[in-house]
């Protein structure tokens, strides 16, 4: 049984270097990164320009001394083209008795009629078309109630106020309140829906699109969407609300309408995409929209790219392209197990042979012999390995022999028969130990008194 043993006892190292490569193999593969993105979208949701006069604005503006002048005779200097517009009563009730004084220029200036803009010394606040900044602030639209009236009427009552409280260092007030909503009439949304029946696009008077980018609209809406593009819009009026009532007329379609430099999405999964959309869009964009007068085509090109970006990580549920099997990441959650069951093979081989040799008792061929014939026999074992001894194994054999002569003595003084060979156990082990130091297989003690003691 003891050789049965021994023999499986090498596969115990198997075991436990399988278990290391398993546990390697498992740590490494944690520093994995993980890709959540359904693929890699084939648009940049930018307004990179190819032509660098896109946004610039055939506009000039005074020279710094007119402008200081103009500013010095009037609270509020509107220069030509300018478009921003605000609620006076909100922003009177911020200014109160303080002296303030607002410089409001056109969008789409180059860099040195932005620097005479900025040079102007006694104006409090600046305005940039829609980008609101003084003394060492800026004000950024940061709610989508404030970026859609910012964007679609020009707007800036809510970035005008929050700067002239921290200028004044007065409390900010309440937000703006919501955009007002209209009911397009009957006449309206009949022209649109005509329109969008016939091209899928309606572009109202006023609005610089003259084609939906057919590029981006594809990547965007691969099924197709329909879009209504309409002028920026007066400031303080309600908007007309189209998106509802075109959900009713083109049930699972995507609705695009765009309100000057604002865009509404309406249709599929409007709940979750739209305002994810949009404040995704107008986060990154916002200081270049304010600032400069992009056609709406560069606006809309820009917002489908930043859609087919949301559609490729997986929000209309695009199907999973195809990934070649990885056996790797199948057999992953299984690794864990496996070092668990090569590390308890190792354990278990190692608790039933490497004792062993160890444990004190009895070992099973040697139970029927007497204790004399068994002193006797390993009394002649040490004899021969003395003869082979070296450095290594002989304190096992002189340790052995010492035993050996003890259990001798106990036995001729009559002591228990237990205690006897409890000594002869101890020459035994020792005996094993020196044999195995030595490198003689055949002088380990169950193999040299197999024969003798059967």
């Amino acid at each position: 049984m003891l050789s049965r043993l021994w023999h499986w006892r090498p596969l115990r190292w198997v075991f436990l270097g399988a278990a290391v490569v398993l546990l390697i193999t498992f740590l490494v593969v944690q520093r994995q990164s993980i890709e959540v993105s359904y693929g890699r979208s084939p648009t940049l949701a930018t307004l990179a320009e190819v032509d660098t006069s896109v946004g610039l604005a055939d506009v000039t503006v005074p020279t710094v001394e007119e402008m200081t002048a103009l500013v010095e005779a009037d609270p509020v200097v509107r220069l030509p083209g300018a478009i921003a517009t605000w609620d006076e009563q909100r922003v009177q009730e911020v200014i109160g008795d303080a002296e303030v004084r607002i410089l409001v220029a056109p969008p789409g200036l180059d860099e040195d009629a932005r620097d005479r803009v900025r040079a102007v010394e006694n104006a409090t606040v600046r305005v940039i078309g829609t980008q609101v900044s003084g003394g060492i602030y800026e004000a950024l639209s940061s709610t989508l109630p404030e970026w859609r009236a910012q964007f679609a009427t020009a707007d800036v009552t809510g970035p005008l106020v929050t700067l002239l409280a921290a200028l004044l260092d007065t409390p900010e007030p309440d937000h703006d309140p919501p955009l007002a909503w209209r009911d397009p009439t009957a006449a309206e949304l009949a022209a649109v829906v005509d329109d969008l029946r016939d091209t899928d696009v309606h572009i109202a008077p006023g609005a610089t699109l003259t084609e939906v980018p057919a590029e981006a609209a594809a990547h965007a809406f691969p099924g197709g969407a329909k879009y209504v593009v309409l002028p920026r819009q007066p400031a303080g009026e309600p908007l007309p609300h189209y998106g509802p009532a075109l959900v009713a007329e083109f049930p699972d379609t995507p609705i695009m309408v765009m309100y000057g430099s604002w865009i509404e999405y309406h249709g599929p999964q409007a709940e979750d995409f739209a305002e994810l959309a949009a404040v995704s869009f107008y986060t990154q964009l916002d200081g270049r929209l304010s600032r400069y007068d992009y056609p709406q085509e560069n606006v809309l090109h820009a917002f489908l790219a930043q859609v087919a970006d949301i559609r490729y990580a997986g929000l209309f549920d695009r199907p999973l392209p195809y990934e070649p099997f990885d056996p790797l990441r199948v057999a992953l959650p299984a690794l864990p197990w496996l070092f668990a069951a090569c590390a308890g093979g190792f354990l278990a081989l190692s608790v039933r042979s490497w004792p062993a040799h160890r444990r004190r008792g009895a070992w099973p061929e040697l139970r029927p012999a007497g204790t004399r014939a068994l002193l006797t026999g390993l009394s002649a074992l040490a004899v021969e390995m003395s003869l082979l001894a070296d450095q290594r194994s002989n304190p096992a054999l002189a340790r052995g022999i010492s035993a050996l002569q003890a259990a001798r003595t106990a036995l001729d003084d009559g002591l228990p028969d237990s205690h006897v060979r409890t000594l002869l156990t101890d020459a035994r082990n020792e005996l094993d130990q020196a044999a195995r130091t030595m490198g003689f297989d055949f002088f380990r003690p169950h193999h040299y008194l197999k024969d003798a003691l059967s």
